[in-house]
């Protein structure tokens, strides 16, 4: 339930920048690079191509884009709301697996998901096919979903995005203070009206959290969009960029994706608020209130939570399965293991990088919440809605200009050439990847430090401890749970990232995502 805010442990006005903001503004001045790289391209002159632009399809850009955030993240909000609470808020044979198992498509990325519907519910595929050959019915003879449409990309887009939501509203649902919720079934409410009164508003920072993610993902998303023909502003930034060779109109589409972005970023600022949803200092989690489920009601809280589970993952993944026997692949054996390699080195080396630089900025939030601060964590979320490639490119340019300039330098000085030590490089990659999520370890990070009561700072400042060690002794093992769920969005998303790893990588490096594209 909602309270009034109490002071943080430590943000106090001072005069002069604390070491959390000259940190914050360091961190904030590296991800904004990239960013204020592509949008200086905006004050450039388009030779019209703007004006083009506007009088032809951006309004069906912005109508697709904005219809798509609504469908996507209302769908997925209702799924992972819902799977949370029936996993954390009842008992029942199976349960164990379920918890994992509804985490699953998550990892399946969602041009391969779009693919795969696509192929089967298409006019031409084997489903509509085959109707028309046992009734003999015609093209207007009947009604059948349309796939390749603004709803049938929100869906499979909810399909894959909500575990964004599942995972943060199931671990706060998971910490909330059983008290609450004995004290709102002793009143004679149900464990649904208990969910509605006491356990949903407690949760709003955490589904907030998620709501945030699936919409920027939703933004920036590339291959599902453009698989099934729904024009956005992201395939209009690709089209306008890389096919009409307008990189200065394709510049200023991005900068109006990225003030939709931050605005969702000052919406779901203002839907926080000032009050907090603190979990109970005690440790009495609610998952001593589950409800235990029998019979009927049993199965069909099983059956609900499978449903996402088959079809988002299973049907998937069987049919991909059915694909690969039929046709196979050429390349099966150690460069595929290359690849997979390839993949888990990257993806668990930014899930270390951007956890410590999440951890950092969420902390620094939480010890002083001067405007620096609150400036850097607006900058550190526009990124995640920007297209991989778009990002990509406003990291080579600077890079690229750094190298030139070094190795200038050491043949002048030196008559040494240094190369290109930053483009092209692990360090780019990282730091391109950086840029598009940390959005993800901000925001998890955040909404976990937030159900964490300010009177134990206060506790540990009184005796004797600083900043680092109550980090350490005190919120760290508060934070696992966010922690882990943080890694575990990166991890997959990093996997999945295709745009700025094929252009930012290293000469000859390949991965899953890229194998998956040059097959495609």
């Amino acid at each position: 339930m909602a309270t009034t805010a109490t002071p943080s442990a430590a943000p106090t006005r001072r005069r002069f920048l604390s070491p959390w903001s000259i940190g914050a503004l360091l961190v904030g001045a590296l991800i904004a690079l990239p960013i204020m790289t592509v949008l200086a391209q905006v004050f450039v002159p388009s030779g019209g191509a703007w004006a083009h632009l506007s009088a032809t399809v951006l309004p069906l850009y912005l109508r697709n884009s904005l219809l798509l955030v609504i469908l996507t993240v209302g769908m997925a909000s209702a799924i992972g709301v819902g799977a949370g609470w029936l996993i954390a808020g009842f008992d029942f044979r199976g349960r164990g697996v379920l918890q994992w198992a509804l985490m699953l498509p998550m990892t399946m990325p969602g041009y391969v998901i779009a693919y795969v519907y696509f192929d089967r519910l298409a006019y031409s595929g084997p489903i509509q096919s085959t109707l028309r050959e046992v009734f003999g019915w015609g093209r207007h003879d009947y009604w059948f979903p349309k796939i390749a449409a603004t709803t049938g990309a929100a869906l499979l887009l909810a399909l894959v995005l909500y575990p964004y939501i599942y995972l943060l509203t199931r671990a706060a649902y998971a910490s909330q203070s059983l008290h609450l919720i004995e004290a709102a079934r002793a009143l004679g409410h149900s464990p649904r009206g208990a969910f509605f009164r006491v356990a949903l508003p407690m949760s709003r920072p955490a589904m907030v959290a998620g709501a945030a993610f699936v919409a920027m993902e939703t933004l920036a998303d590339y291959g599902t969009v453009q698989h099934l023909g729904v024009q956005t502003l992201t395939t209009g930034i690709f089209r306008t960029w890389f096919a009409r060779g307008e990189p200065v109109a394709a510049a200023q589409l991005a900068a109006m994706l990225i003030g939709f972005v931050a605005l969702a970023l000052v919406l779901e600022r203002m839907l926080r608020g000032t009050r907090r949803y603190v979990g109970d200092p005690a440790g009495r989690s609610a998952t001593a209130a589950r409800h235990r489920l029998k019979g009927w009601r049993s199965i069909a809280v099983i059956a609900l939570c499978l449903v996402p589970i088959l079809l988002g993952f299973l049907f998937p993944v069987v049919e991909l399965g059915r694909l690969t026997i039929l046709v196979g692949d050429p390349m099966w054996g150690p460069r595929f293991f290359a690849f997979a390699s390839n993949s888990l080195m990257l993806a668990a080396m930014a899930a270390a990088v951007l956890l410590a630089l999440g951890l950092f900025l969420g902390y620094a939030r939480r010890m002083d919440g001067g405007r620096v601060v609150r400036a850097t964590l607006g900058i550190a979320g526009i990124g995640y809605a920007m297209p991989g490639a778009v990002i990509a490119v406003g990291v080579l340019l600077p890079l690229s200009w750094a190298d030139q300039s070094l190795d200038t330098w050491m043949r002048a000085s030196f008559g040494v050439s240094t190369g290109l030590l930053l483009s092209g490089s692990y360090v780019g990659l990282i730091f391109a990847y950086s840029v598009r999520f940390l959005s993800i370890s901000l925001n998890t990070i955040e909404a976990s430090l937030e159900r964490i009561p300010p009177s134990l700072d206060d506790a540990a400042r009184g005796l004797g401890s600083g900043p680092a060690r109550t980090l350490m002794t005190v919120h760290f093992p508060l934070l696992r749970s966010g922690l882990l769920s943080a890694a575990i969005f990166i991890f997959a998303d990093v996997m999945k990232e295709l745009p700025a790893t094929l252009i930012v990588r290293p000469f000859n490096l390949d991965t899953l995502a890229i194998r998956t594209y040059r097959l495609a």
